[in-house]
């Protein structure tokens, strides 16, 4: 059974940090894209960032860019997402995603195959 479950949310005040991770199992992940989702109360899941098996990441320009930095461990097949100066907007359930597909818009929901059960992030002010 494939697998992808992520770990590492929680409450945390504005300006903390916090690293999300993201395991997999089932299958080698470690040639797939891979990404970030958050969905906060109310709105759509919108993406994050994404990262290519070679390293190559691609973050949502207007808001994480240079607060968040999206990783990967593929020995461990685990995908890390690295959060610092959190924000109240910040706050949402963030799901880890992977896909086998080699050319697509990876910022797009619908690339992912598979998907996680998602991790809360509450960040008060």
């Amino acid at each position: 059974q494939v697998q992808l479950v992520e770990s590492g949310g929680g409450l945390v005040q504005a300006g903390d940090s916090l690293r999300l991770s993201c395991a997999g199992s089932g299958r080698t992940f470690s040639k797939d894209n891979m990404a970030w989702f958050r969905q906060a109360p109310g709105k759509e899941r919108e993406f994050v960032a994404s990262i290519g098996w070679t390293g190559y990441s691609l973050y949502r320009s207007d808001s994480v860019k240079g607060r968040f930095t999206i990783s990967r461990d593929n020995a461990k097949n685990t995908l890390y997402l690295q959060m610092n100066s959190l924000k109240s907007e910040d706050t949402a359930v963030y799901y880890c995603a992977a896909t086998s597909i080699s050319d697509g818009y990876y910022d797009t929901e619908s690339v992912y195959q598979y998907w996680g059960q998602g991790t809360q992030v509450t960040v008060s002010s």
